[in-house]
């Protein structure tokens, strides 16, 4: 079924299959007004929000929903007994678009504050003062930059057509030109991208909003995003002028909501905790030894047939050994199992700090995406099919199985061909195709999330190798 949803404005029903969710939707009722105020909306049950696939907005992270914009609709909506139907636009003018055709209830999305807006929607909920910085590596040998005139001779790398493109243009006029703009016009690139790619040493500079920053620099401790190049921007959510009821209410649950535990830890997850990976090997603890879990992982590898130190690369990936260890995005544990999955197999939140279960879980979790990818014949390739999937949710990369059975490639042989349609996925025509079954995804993380595991799994086979 397809992400967006034009023209519906209900759903029949919203599930959650095995590390996936699924929307599916019903008929638009034509006596309906085009824009649904507060009491036309309960009466749906159903808030139709508009967003942006983005770190700070919504994304899918081990096949559940994320995101910092989510997270506050989401708690808004509950507290109004509604449930949430999520549309993903392609860019902030398209969000635009769709709420003026009616498409959506809200844009749950930072919009900058401008007086042509003002004049079609109602600025509302979250409200924030942002300001463009620049981005930077910031390694032991590299040289920071401090003024934005030290920017002149230097290539920095935008997406065309953005408010980031934009403001490096005038920036260039103020200085009296000399920086080197390079404008990117692929649709396939984001600004996250860019920003992975400054941290990787690919390009040098490029920008970003403040907000979209901090959480980078949480995933990315070599970058440096204290150089401001922007006065303060004003940004918010925004609904329809027809919709003053629903903005009021949102103003109110703002103003009620964002000094609460709940309010703070949402904010807390999102840009204080580290999302950096397990991306090193654990130090070996010699004689052969990996953790102090090794004969756990000993015990429970030969129920799905695996090495054993290749549940240990998993284990290190997702909480580097630490028993008590609670990812930003809630997953627990050795193994980091999410809550849900934890739930599903009758494990407490107690019992998931313990090593043992923690595997138990891990383990029933890997034998039942073997079961589903068991047409993938070759064992190391299936391997990489399961590893992806206990990142990124099984309906994901069977979406993108689906796309490599369409367009000619082979859905069970991972490299080179199911590889290259899981980075489709973040494209509009492909997550749009009827054979997918899920919303946009960004498929970087997984790909090398699956490396990661890989490279030290063989890492350690090859120090327990020399040391016998």
């Amino acid at each position: 079924m397809k992400t967006t949803f034009p023209d519906n404005r209900y759903f029949a029903i919203c599930f959650l299959l095995l590390c996936g969710i699924i929307h599916s939707c019903a008929p638009k009722n034509e006596n309906l007004p085009a824009y649904l105020d507060l009491p036309e909306i309960k009466e749906t049950g159903q808030l139709t929000v508009l967003t942006l696939y983005s770190s700070v907005s919504y994304f899918v992270y081990k096949g559940e929903e994320k995101g910092y914009e989510y997270e506050l609709i989401k708690s808004f909506a509950e507290s109004q007994n509604l449930s949430l139907n999520i549309k993903i636009a392609e860019n902030e003018n398209r969000l635009l678009e769709m709420l003026q055709a009616g498409e959506g209830d809200i844009v749950a999305y930072n919009i900058p504050v401008t007086f042509p807006d003002k004049e079609k929607f109602i600025y509302c909920g979250r409200k924030i003062t942002n300001r463009q910085v620049l981005i930077q590596r910031a390694n032991p040998k590299d040289s920071v930059l401090k003024d934005v005139t030290q920017l002149l001779g230097k290539d920095v790398w935008v997406i065309d057509k953005t408010k980031y493109y934009n403001r490096l243009k005038n920036l260039n006029s103020e200085l009296g030109g000399g920086i080197q703009i390079k404008d990117i016009e692929k649709d396939t690139v984001s600004v996250e991208d860019l920003i992975a790619m400054v941290a990787n040493g690919e390009i040098s500079y490029t920008l970003c909003d403040e907000d979209v920053a901090k959480w980078n620099k949480a995933y990315y401790s070599n970058i440096n995003t204290k150089l401001v190049v922007s006065h303060p921007q004003h940004s918010s959510w925004i609904v329809n002028k027809d919709s003053p009821q629903l903005a009021k209410t949102l103003n109110e649950w703002f103003k009620n909501n964002k000094n609460t535990p709940q309010y703070r830890a949402i904010l807390k997850r999102y840009f204080e905790m580290s999302k950096m990976p397990g991306e090193a090997p654990a130090p070996m603890l010699g004689n052969g030894q990996i953790s102090p879990y090794d004969e756990i992982f000993k015990k429970y590898a030969l129920q799905i047939d695996w090495d054993w130190k290749l549940l240990a690369s998993i284990a290190y990936e997702e909480s580097k050994f630490t028993l008590n260890r609670i990812s930003w995005a809630g997953a627990t544990g050795l193994m980091g199992v999410t809550q849900a999955n934890a739930q599903a197999f009758g494990i407490t939140p107690e019992e998931m700090e313990l090593p043992e279960p923690s595997v138990r879980v891990g383990v029933a979790l890997i034998k039942a995406l073997q079961r589903l990818f068991s047409k993938v014949e070759d064992k190391d390739q299936q391997i990489k099919f399961i590893l992806a999937a206990y990142n990124a949710g099984s309906a994901q990369i069977c979406d993108a199985m689906a796309l490599a059975q369409k367009y000619g490639k082979n859905p069970y042989l991972w490299d080179d061909n199911v590889v290259e349609c899981l980075k489709w996925k973040q494209l509009p025509e492909y997550y749009n195709d009827s054979v997918c079954k899920c919303r946009c995804f960004k498929g970087k993380e997984t790909l090398n999330y699956v490396c990661h595991v890989i490279d030290r799994w063989k890492y350690y086979k090859e120090q327990i190798e020399k040391e016998q």
